[in-house]
């Protein structure tokens, strides 16, 4: 089912979201379908499960790139429950972002290069990864929304920060 989007301003954003306790059960299972219409809909990068309201540790992201983002390497599909991020080594890297909750909007964010991730999918299947570039990016921008944290609250340089269509005319779309 599609689910409404919140946007920036909604209090539920920027609340710090509970770990999941229970694998591979009907109402996970109707949550991760939930994320992908939601953001499949939306033509995201990915979906955070805080953004349709949910107070859960629970991202999606991945898959076809969005049209935005024609140049970027495929992310794969990815469910990932209770995550762990550690940065590897302190490479920092600019980049634009957008953000579904943040429609219209788009700003540079300076992210970690490299990270290793860990989590586990619906059904509990541990997930271990070492990723850099676009798929550390989303990854980190994804799980940031379930500590409450919105992307603008890491722009270090407003001047990089702006409507889409004025930044970049004629892009469409412009959100994550």
């Amino acid at each position: 089912m599609i689910r409404d989007i919140l946007r920036m301003g909604d209090p539920r954003l920027l609340r710090v979201s509970r770990p999941v306790d229970r694998f591979n059960t009907v109402e996970l299972d109707a949550l991760v379908r939930d994320l992908i219409d939601t953001m499949e809909a939306a033509d995201g990068a990915g979906l955070a499960a805080p953004q349709i309201g949910v107070d859960l540790r629970v991202v999606i992201f991945g898959g076809l790139p969005p049209a935005r983002y024609p140049d970027a390497p495929v992310v794969p599909f990815t469910v990932l429950v209770n995550p762990v991020l550690e940065p590897m080594g302190n490479e920092m890297e600019d980049g634009w972002e957008g953000c579904l909750s943040v429609p219209g909007l788009r700003g540079v964010v300076p992210r970690h290069q490299r990270l290793h991730y860990r989590g586990f999918d619906q059904h509990g299947v541990p997930i271990d990864r070492v990723v850099q570039g676009f798929h550390a990016r989303v990854v980190q921008h994804e799980c940031d929304h379930l500590d409450g944290v919105l992307y603008p609250m890491r722009v270090r340089d407003f001047s990089r920060f702006g409507y889409t269509d004025v930044l970049f005319p004629g892009m469409t779309g412009g959100d994550d």
